[in-house]
């Protein structure tokens, strides 16, 4: 059955009370899937059937579930209950619920976790959100340079039960400080007396746990790492990034850029779960800024009345005209937050990146200049025809730099790039527009 058969038919079994045949349906569902289901229920029958699950799978379940129910959950359980499910999660997953909890629900929790565990939650969940150290995991293997392959390999498969991942192993020194990697390839290829200072590789990539969590995920992706060293301020290795998380990281950024890019601020829960409130409030500042900046393009059009009054055919091109700059300048802000994000492109390619940008939105402009002066041609005439030919080119050029432009300008203020959104980009372009076109009208017209 799917996911929405599977949701009727527990709905139906916590209806009738049959809670051994709940328990038989999620434990022959994936763990992804029960915590799907899960999430439908409000957080009381949520954590009856969550305590219905095989207890090996339960941290697994527990991560998959929404923020906002895990916490809520956590507060019902019990102390032994939510000791034994932070003792066995995912170091990095615990340190994140650990954060989310209420500071009396984290002073009765730690007394139950052994020392070892509350220590590596304290450190994890000290680090910054947004942050390389918030997503990291302490979770992984590490080796000494004087052990031999066989001896490594040993430890490792001691090790693995409670690592992230073993595909990678890190040599560090008596100080914690990274010298090498090697592979758990090379391991099990290596000649057993081989040692470990002879086969690891001693370059390493890595990133630091102050730094911004893009910045793991960026190194990831361009050196295709599985799992990325993370070191802090002294050079001690503190723990590793890998690759789902930073794919976590990227899609968490994308969205927040689209948001931004939409002029709508962060929402801390999903848009079906968000409440009216929220999303006012989440929208409304910009729009109000925006509000007033259109105001310009009301001044424009009252500078200009008297030449509107004498060629009311303009005021039917108006709305075509200023929308393509906005479109235009919207694209281009598009690509280059893009390429921002993602280190395509730096500060130092400004120049080289308007050249570029003004020869296409020339074309852009000459095309769709052809197009528009056809219908101008059909409406108003050869001088209405040569105005919006003359207006589209240059409005296409300018919405095009603008927008190019501003996520620039941004950057270098230390803002964030994406926060050059559509809408911003939109109203500057309108206003400009605007003085644009009336602008090139009256030049050719001569009636204001």
């Amino acid at each position: 059955m799917n996911l929405d058969e599977n949701l009727v038919l527990l709905r139906q079994l916590v209806a009738d009370r049959s809670w051994s045949k709940a328990s038989a349906l999620l434990e022959t569902l994936p763990s992804q899937d029960i915590a799907a289901l899960l999430n439908q229920f409000d957080a009381d029958m949520s954590l009856g059937l969550f305590r219905l699950c095989p207890i090996a799978r339960l941290p697994h379940i527990f991560a998959y579930l929404k923020v906002p129910l895990q916490v809520m959950m956590s507060q019902r359980m019990s102390r032994e209950e939510i000791s034994l499910l932070l003792t066995h999660m995912d170091h990095d997953r615990r340190a994140d619920l650990y954060n989310r909890l209420p500071e009396d629900a984290r002073a009765l929790i730690l007394p139950g976790i052994a020392h070892a565990e509350r220590e590596d939650i304290r450190k994890l969940a000290s680090f910054p959100e947004g942050s390389v150290g918030a997503v990291m995991t302490s979770a992984y293997v590490t080796l000494n340079a004087n052990m031999m392959a066989a001896e490594a390999l040993e430890h490792v498969r001691l090790v693995a039960p409670d690592a992230e991942t073993i595909y990678q192993c890190y040599v560090l020194d008596d100080n914690r400080h990274l010298i090498g990697t090697i592979s758990l390839r090379q391991l099990l290829v290596a000649l057993p007396n081989a040692l470990i200072a002879d086969l690891m590789v001693t370059e390493v990539i890595h990133a630091q746990a102050s730094a911004p969590q893009i910045e793991a995920a960026t190194r990831i992706s361009h050196y295709d790492l599985l799992a990325l060293p993370i070191i802090d301020s002294n050079g001690e290795m503190v723990g590793i990034v890998t690759h789902d998380d930073a794919r976590d990281v990227d899609d968490a950024e994308s969205a927040d850029d689209q948001r931004r890019f939409g002029a709508v601020g962060n929402l801390a829960e999903s848009l079906k779960d968000a409440s009216i409130s929220l999303l006012y409030r989440s929208r409304v500042g910009w729009l109000v800024v925006l509000v007033f900046g259109n105001l310009f393009s009301g001044a424009g059009i009252a500078h200009f009345e008297e030449l509107i009054q004498g060629a009311v055919a303009l005021v039917f091109f108006l709305p075509l005209l200023i929308d393509s700059g906005g479109n235009a300048g919207s694209q281009s802000s598009t690509l280059m937050v893009r390429a921002l994000a993602t280190g395509e492109v730096k500060l130092k390619d400004w120049f080289q990146l308007i050249l570029k940008e003004s020869s296409v939105a020339l074309l852009l402009g000459l095309t769709m200049a052809a197009a528009v002066s056809m219908i101008g041609l059909w409406r108003g005439g050869p001088e209405i025809a040569l105005i919006l030919a003359l207006t589209m080119v240059l409005i296409v050029m300018v919405g095009s730099l603008i927008g190019m432009s501003l996520p620039f300008v941004f950057t270098r203020l230390k803002l964030d790039p994406a926060s050059a959104s559509a809408p911003l980009i939109t109203s500057i372009c309108d206003a400009s527009g605007v003085i644009i076109y009336f602008s090139i009208a009256n030049a050719i017209l001569g009636l204001n």
